[in-house]
């Protein structure tokens, strides 16, 4: 796991810890020393943390003229124990929200467990982001993963997708042409 980056090159368009409408602006990182683990695994220095034990992310980029973030994922989304939909609504979400991010692409590629728990949170973060003519995707979640979060029914809160070669995409094509599927969906 400690070889695994977060996406990079998309970095000369933007950096998170440069944002100062980031939750993570500021923050230091090395390349060299490995102290964040996913249960004993060493994961990249480069992967932020938000309050979860198990699931780590990388803010990739941030578009607060088009009103949407993209976020990539690593780790285990374990809403049972850690209740990490939590972590993430509160300390990541809400964020980007107040500064007026509606549409949210959550790339779960790497996120290779998924344990539900309540749906309270799930069903706020849609409420406030369908009000504001907005969403919320998981993208290229893996299909043992999707099983769980297909079973818990939290597919009604937030939708799945898949896009292949996703990292070819300039981040706009990549955000318009999932806006598009959406919309498309809905009329």
């Amino acid at each position: 796991m400690h070889d695994i980056e977060p996406f990079y090159n998309w970095r000369h368009l933007y950096i998170s810890e440069q944002d100062e409408r980031s939750p993570f602006y500021g923050r230091v990182y090395s390349e060299f020393e490995f102290s964040q683990t996913i249960y004993n695994y060493y994961i990249h220095p480069q992967w932020d943390e938000f309050g979860s034990r198990t699931l780590y992310l990388k803010v990739l980029l941030a578009d607060y003229e088009e009103k949407y973030v993209i976020i990539e994922l690593i780790g285990e989304w374990n809403d049972a124990i850690e209740n990490d939909i939590m972590q993430l609504k509160r300390e990541v979400a809400d964020s980007f929200f107040r500064d007026g991010i509606t549409k949210y692409i959550l790339i779960a590629e790497n996120v290779l467990n998924f344990h539900s728990g309540d749906k309270d949170y799930y069903q706020e973060w849609f409420e406030e982001v369908t009000d504001e003519e907005g969403w919320v995707v998981i993208l290229d979640m893996p299909e043992q993963t999707q099983h769980d979060f297909k079973r818990a029914k939290l597919n009604r809160y937030i939708e799945l997708m898949q896009i292949d070669n996703w990292r070819t995409y300039k981040p706009f094509h990549l955000f318009k042409k999932i806006d598009e599927q959406l919309s498309r969906r809905l009329s």
